[in-house]
């Protein structure tokens, strides 16, 4: 199979796939899937071999994303991507808490999705900062 793609497009799919397998491995230890970090190798050499030097870099043995490609903005994204799921999920988890933990069906989708409003607008003010565990 061949692909042809613009300079401008194999750096993009770069970052895609850094990002899929950051979101896949970076939790995963010793327990990674192999599969994904060979492909990102390969990509990464790709790069290497197509004057995209600063972008990939050995390591033993291995191509890897260089110590300037992490460091170029890509955890940003990254980081940006997880606070809004981290905050969607507690606004959903919070919301369905206070119900007393409904499914969802097409009878509750509003009022789960009034309070998780409130919560997201809350959350936007203020972070965590207002969150409170009883004991």
């Amino acid at each position: 199979m061949q692909i042809e793609l613009t300079a401008k497009e194999f750096r993009n799919l770069l970052d895609m796939v850094y990002i899929g397998n950051w979101v896949l491995n970076s939790t995963r230890g010793d327990d990674r899937f192999q599969v994904y970090d060979d492909l990102e190798s390969k990509l990464f050499a790709l790069a290497m071999e197509n004057s995209m030097k600063v972008l990939a870099q050995n390591w033993q043995g291995t191509v890897v994303p260089s110590k300037a490609y992490c460091e170029g903005g890509i955890h940003e994204a990254i980081a940006y991507y997880e606070d809004n799921v981290f905050y969607e999920i507690l606004a959903e988890e919070l919301s369905r808490r206070d119900m007393n933990y409904p499914e969802i069906t097409p009878e509750n989708y509003e009022e789960i999705i009034g309070r998780m409003d409130r919560y997201m607008s809350e959350f936007e003010l203020s972070g965590v900062d207002h969150l409170i565990l009883e004991e």
